[in-house]
């Protein structure tokens, strides 16, 4: 979909429930940031109570959009912030959903 050094790549951006189940998905070329792929899920999360998302998440932009609509963000800060970000440690560990459903849409045919 995206050219990037590895030749053409996509991205897959997850919206997942407490359980680990796809509510969206969305694809973008792979040389596009993470960031703006969250542009693109941030309005469904509305109404949910914790949004995990790992470092290319990170935007006081998308921190702020989560916080107006009720949502707690969950994401650390990049390495390079001049202040460190506090975020829920043990809830970040939740991430794994994630990961875990994108190990299983791979794996289907």
């Amino acid at each position: 979909m995206g050219i990037s050094r590895g030749g053409r790549t996509t991205k897959v951006h997850a919206l997942v429930d407490v359980l680990g189940r796809p509510l969206r998905l969305v694809l973008t070329p792979g040389n596009t940031s993470d960031v703006k792929g969250a542009d693109l899920l941030i309005g469904d999360a509305a109404g949910m109570k914790r949004l995990i998302a790992d470092r290319g998440y990170d935007a006081n932009r998308i921190r702020d959009a989560l916080r107006e609509q009720g949502t707690i963000p969950v994401i650390p800060g990049r390495r390079n912030r001049k202040r460190p970000i506090q975020y829920d440690e043990r809830r970040y560990k939740d991430r794994w959903r994630v990961e875990a459903m994108c190990h299983r849409a791979c794996k289907i045919p």
